[in-house]
């Protein structure tokens, strides 16, 4: 008697386009993190350190089984540190059923998982990520539409609509927040993050500043595109504290 075939790996030939791999990162999520930098974003950030990521086609095509055995191989620091992976980009999100797979793997291994996004892609189709996500990074620009779409090019309400659905599912939440001098750091902007943040209830274990930087000014350059923030200078210490002060006013963890 013949026996059938037995039924294909149906996640073995999921692919995604990635830029890069960290493999000991310690800045994106807790402990030490194998963070995976996705190819592909719909925003066009004046301070993106990554606009080489912009092309979702761009970068290496790579499989969910050739991370996996990649990750593994630093199983023993991420479980020592507290850490784990971070998907990042880019845009994670424009690769859903990618980044869904690899999560789904790294949990049946035991491993913490982590999405950095700007929370901008389609929501119906961000969800079943979330289902194996552990943290989200969610980084909101600013709480002022007009300045949001400034620095981004694109609309804020995308970004705030993940966020209150994080809020309603209760999934651990790091919101991030970039301080431009004089762009992002006017009292009604901080003012309305925070407020905003604060309605999002528990699911916000903390809020990070980060400060501007021009680290990625040489990849614009080398890209051809116009930095148009080539003037701008990175912000002093007592201007990041002044910001922490505002958020710590209403109540946030900030770190």
């Amino acid at each position: 008697m013949k026996h059938p075939s037995p039924l294909p790996n149906l996640h073995s030939s999921i692919e995604g386009h990635i830029h890069s791999i960290e493999t000991c990162g310690t800045v994106d999520g807790p402990g030490i993190r194998f963070v995976i930098f996705t190819q592909g974003c719909l925003l066009r950030c004046l301070y993106c350190h990554n606009p080489d990521t912009r092309d979702p086609l761009a970068g290496k095509v790579i499989t969910v089984d050739e991370l996996i055995t990649e990750i593994q191989k630093y199983t023993s620091y991420m479980h020592s540190s507290g850490g784990g992976v971070t998907i990042s980009g880019g845009e994670p999100l424009l690769q859903p059923e990618f980044v869904r797979e690899v999560f789904h793997r790294c949990r049946q291994l035991g491993i913490h998982t982590a999405l950095d996004t700007s929370g901008f892609p389609d929501l119906a189709a961000s969800k079943p990520v979330l289902d194996y996500t552990d943290l989200a990074l969610l980084d909101i620009k600013s709480s002022d539409p007009d300045i949001y779409h400034t620095v981004t090019s694109v609309a804020i309400e995308p970004t705030l609509q993940f966020a209150r659905y994080l809020s309603e599912i209760q999934k651990p939440t790091w919101i991030q927040f970039v301080l431009v001098p004089g762009l992002t750091d006017t009292l009604p902007n901080l003012a309305g993050l925070s407020q905003f943040v604060a309605s999002l209830g528990q699911c916000v274990e903390k809020i990070e500043v980060l400060p501007f930087h021009k680290m990625g000014e040489y990849k614009w350059e080398q890209l051809g595109y116009e930095y148009k923030l080539k003037d701008t200078q990175p912000p002093t210490q007592d201007e990041v504290d002044r910001v922490v002060q505002v958020f710590k006013h209403y109540g946030l963890t900030v770190c």
